[in-house]
């Protein structure tokens, strides 16, 4: 056990490492050694960010704690805190069932941890971070919460109301991670489509990701998780005019037959996700859209999944996502909704979508043989340098493995010939 040694372990989304990295950042300031995900945890001070988005997320979170209890039973660390989205939404329940846990903190009251430990929260590094990425790119979380409250999502019972952070607040974060070496910006939001709307009354995306473009030295913007209903249009043209906004969009969709999307409480409906998308593809040409869909949501009828698929092969996802209905307790669908579909028909229908996008993410890939494409690269292995083109997302994309035949730098771009696809990673060689 190292004195002044802490550990700092994050489960969930990417939105969950920010608040991590900035917690880091004041725990350096305060005089600790900081660890992230380490192999072997080793501090006497351990902090646990939790998720608690579906079952199998809230699940990993509680083992995780309770794999920590029993090392500070064996006095192996001295003090044990959690804090995140399932402390959040269960701090009540948690105190109670593992007391052994020195303090849990929400969502947003993390700060607070800092004093606890005798030290002084230090408000003139709000925007600063210990980055847990590789050096070259990270996420930016311009807002917190979410406005939408889909029948099945507990996010907004977690998180709250859309709380969007000022455009100079955001665009002086990236001018510094910028002046750090960072050239390549995850946008990251629950929602980004409603940005802007509670601080300055109008969809503001736009702007925002115009201005950040313009910034010198951001060599890739990449957007995730827009929303479809009420789509900021002109973010479009914005994207098609700047060469380093990537043409890819990550905006989660959960299903297309109107019977689902009411039920799901998407205010959009069919018709209107066929012309957002043809409109996307149109005037971002070459975009790649990547989109998660749902199966098994209480309701879902044969021809409601059989309509899913369709959709699917008509647009041609590049990247898709999918995950079966989980029932949360305290949202629409499970205090009104029968969880009427058994666990092995959600799994056959999660397994043939899947199956389906893989034929599609094959072909996508193929069409890629012969091409050059640049291609930033991430990190080194045996055999290839691994890299990823405008259209991958780190961690959750198709990679570019480049053969080692000559030495390339981490975190700088190459053109790079692709010579052999699989469904969901490239090969090539640097021209």
């Amino acid at each position: 056990m190292i004195k002044n040694r802490v550990d700092i372990i994050t489960l969930g989304c990417s939105k969950n490492l920010v608040d991590s990295e900035q917690l880091m950042k004041q725990f350096e300031a305060a005089g600790y050694i900081v660890k992230h995900d380490a192999e072997k945890v080793t501090g006497e001070i351990v902090v646990i960010n939790t998720c608690g988005f579906i079952g199998d997320a809230k699940e990993e979170s509680v083992n995780m704690i309770l794999n920590f209890v029993q090392a500070k039973a064996q006095k192996k660390i001295r003090r044990l805190y959690v804090m995140g989205c399932l402390s959040e939404r269960y701090m009540k329940e948690l105190r109670g069932e593992i007391p052994e846990v020195d303090k849990f903190y929400g969502k947003f009251d993390w700060k607070n941890l800092i004093a606890d430990l005798g030290k002084t929260y230090r408000n003139d590094l709000c925007i600063d971070r210990v980055l847990t990425t590789p050096s070259h790119y990270a996420y930016v979380k311009i807002s917190e919460g979410c406005n939408r409250c889909c029948s099945y999502c507990a996010i907004p019972i977690i998180t709250g109301h859309y709380h969007s952070r000022p455009i100079e607040e955001i665009l002086d974060e990236v001018s510094k991670l910028v002046r750090d070496g960072v050239k390549e910006f995850q946008i990251i939001a629950q929602d980004l489509t409603y940005y802007g709307m509670d601080l300055y009354k109008k969809w503001k995306l736009p702007e925002l990701i115009d201005q950040m473009a313009q910034i010198s030295g951001v060599k890739w913007i990449r957007l995730h998780y827009a929303y479809p209903a009420k789509f900021p249009y002109e973010l479009l043209p914005v994207m098609a005019r700047h060469d380093n906004i990537c043409k890819y969009l990550d905006i989660a969709l959960q299903h297309i037959s109107d019977n689902m999307l009411d039920r799901m409480h998407r205010h959009v409906n069919k018709v209107e996700t066929y012309e957002l998308l043809n409109r996307i593809r149109k005037e971002v040409p070459g975009i790649h859209i990547r989109t998660t869909l749902m199966v098994g949501h209480p309701g879902e009828t044969d021809d409601d999944f059989e309509e899913l698929k369709q959709f699917v092969k008509d647009m041609r996802f590049e990247r898709m996502g999918a995950f079966a209905y989980s029932e949360e307790e305290g949202t629409y669908s499970a205090n009104h909704y029968n969880d009427d579909i058994s666990e092995e028909v959600k799994q056959k229908r999660l397994d043939e979508l899947m199956a389906l996008q893989e034929e599609i993410a094959t072909e996508i890939n193929k069409a890629k043989v012969g091409q050059v494409l640049r291609v930033i690269i991430d990190r080194e292995e045996a055999e290839y340098y691994v890299g990823r083109t405008q259209f991958d997302s780190p961690e959750v994309d198709p990679e570019v493995l480049v053969i080692k035949n000559k030495i390339l730098n981490l975190g700088e771009f190459y053109n790079v010939k692709i010579t052999s696809a699989q469904p969901f990673d490239l090969f090539g060689e640097i021209v």
